[in-house]
């Protein structure tokens, strides 16, 4: 059977743990949100009095509410970033934006006849048949859901717009650049791997230009499931090459080859696929490298973080040296050096001239 290209359907450790994460974060903020929004009304008497009684508990009445708001935006959460995370995918962002939201204002009109109900039921006493029919009256007769659509509609938005910019810089980087962290460049030490397509040329012309380019987003994202379920940060994507980063450490390190490892099984496990749908199977060659990198952020139309130096230009051309000496991996020894890798794991090449490098750098072969 033909597997769908979606890794997202298969999400490793590392998918899911961050994909809680990220659900956690939404809970919070939106009854944070909702919290702050609640005590403003309450203290601007914008609250109905047939809800909202002043002789009530205020304690009990915030608590209860802001329970059902976490407990439920934990739900919304995960249908979030789950079962929508692909929904309208490829239509225009405000197209998914709107059709996203469509389904998330059914959720929240969910949200809202729990905290109704329940405060109805707990704490005005009322039977849950009586908070139902009171829940109908203000529903259909003072038109209380409609007020309370705009604030969960902005929530919505505001949570889409910032799910897609956190992916659009790859996790963390975004916020490094609204801290202003990078406004000064930094001198940093980076594990850095240039990946890409093996016979990419035959195969485009294979292809023609508009499956090949299909082939390339399947490709890219199989194999870039690979890296992120290892803490590795995609830094871009050219054509069919994929830069990927950690910082130095001898732990990043052997994360940075079992990344290797990860995405070479998440392709071959779509070689149906791929064979089915293309005709052709994906390689690919990598060089790796560790050393330092200048990282700053560049731009003023469109905000990015860059990173130069001598380190990104010896990586890359360790990657053209996959081709030359028809290796698939490649690693220089300041790369070797932070791993405990067997001898016949990483095979010694000796010194070799790089093209722009005025001196000879020590590569390994790895045999993994």
């Amino acid at each position: 059977m033909t597997r769908s290209a979606n890794p997202l359907k298969h999400p490793g450790k590392r998918r899911k743990r961050l994909n809680r994460q990220i659900i956690l974060i939404i809970a919070l903020s939106w009854t944070l949100l909702d919290f702050l929004f609640f005590l403003w009304r309450k203290a601007s008497g914008l609250l109905a009095e047939k809800y909202y009684q002043p002789e009530i508990n205020f304690s009990k009445e915030l608590l209860l509410r802001e329970v059902n708001v976490f407990l439920i935006s934990l739900l919304i959460g995960y249908i979030l970033i789950g079962p929508l995370k692909n929904y309208l995918r490829n239509s225009s962002l405000w197209i998914n934006f709107l059709g996203k939201t469509a389904i998330l204002v059914g959720a929240a009109f969910i949200m809202n006849f729990f905290i109704y109900v329940t405060y109805e039921w707990l704490i005005n006493g009322h039977t849950l048949q009586r908070a139902i029919e009171n829940l109908g009256d203000n529903v259909f007769q003072n038109n209380w859901i409609l007020k309370k659509m705009p604030q969960w509609v902005l929530f919505f938005l505001f949570t889409m717009l910032a799910i897609e910019i956190n992916e659009k810089y790859s996790p963390g980087v975004f916020f490094d650049i609204m801290l202003g962290k990078y406004i000064q460049p930094k001198e940093k030490r980076r594990i850095i791997v240039f990946l890409d397509l093996r016979d990419s040329t035959p195969i485009a012309e294979k292809l023609g230009h508009k499956e090949y380019f299909k082939f390339i987003r399947d490709f890219i994202s199989y194999i870039s499931s690979g890296f992120t379920e290892n803490d590795g940060r995609i830094y871009q994507y050219v054509g069919d090459e994929i830069v990927v980063w950690w910082p130095e450490s001898r732990e990043n390190a052997r994360k940075a080859i079992t990344a290797l490892l990860t995405a070479r099984k998440e392709l071959n496990q779509q070689t149906d696929y791929f064979k089915q749908r293309y005709g052709t199977i994906p390689e690919y060659k990598a060089g790796m490298h560790a050393g330092v990198v200048m990282v700053g952020q560049v731009g003023i139309i469109k905000k990015d973080l860059l990173m130069s130096g001598d380190a990104m230009n010896t990586a890359a051309r360790i990657r053209d040296a996959c081709t030359e000496t028809h290796h698939k991996y490649i690693a220089s020894k300041d790369l070797i050096d932070l791993l405990d890798m067997e001898e016949w794991q990483a095979e010694p090449m000796g010194p070799m001239d790089l093209k722009g490098k005025h001196q000879d750098v020590e590569l390994f072969a790895l045999k993994i």
